[in-house]
């Protein structure tokens, strides 16, 4: 199965080469051209990186539900030791 994130990615690189080409076709200068395309490469970036992040947040949090809760206090056990009655000490 692909990776949605490398897929979305690959659809906007593809998308921001396409426009400089497009905006030079109708006559738009080069200069206009280079300035989209840069534009277009810094957003499409900083997506890509939000999406990564995205995705690691949602793989730690499904990993940390899987794991088996410890109780309050992070601890193990059986907890006999607390709330009863203790013996005295003579």
């Amino acid at each position: 199965m692909a990776d949605p994130v490398s897929d979305v990615v690959r659809w906007a690189v593809f998308s921001s080469a396409l426009v400089p080409v497009v905006l030079l076709v109708c006559g738009s200068s080069p200069a206009g051209a280079l300035a989209t395309a840069a534009g277009l490469a810094a957003v499409t970036t900083a997506c890509h990186a939000l999406l990564r992040q995205s995705a690691r947040r949602e793989v730690r949090l499904a990993t940390e539900q899987a794991l088996p809760h410890r109780g309050r206090h992070g601890r193990t056990g059986s907890g006999a030791h607390r709330g009863g009655r203790r013996p005295s000490q003579m």
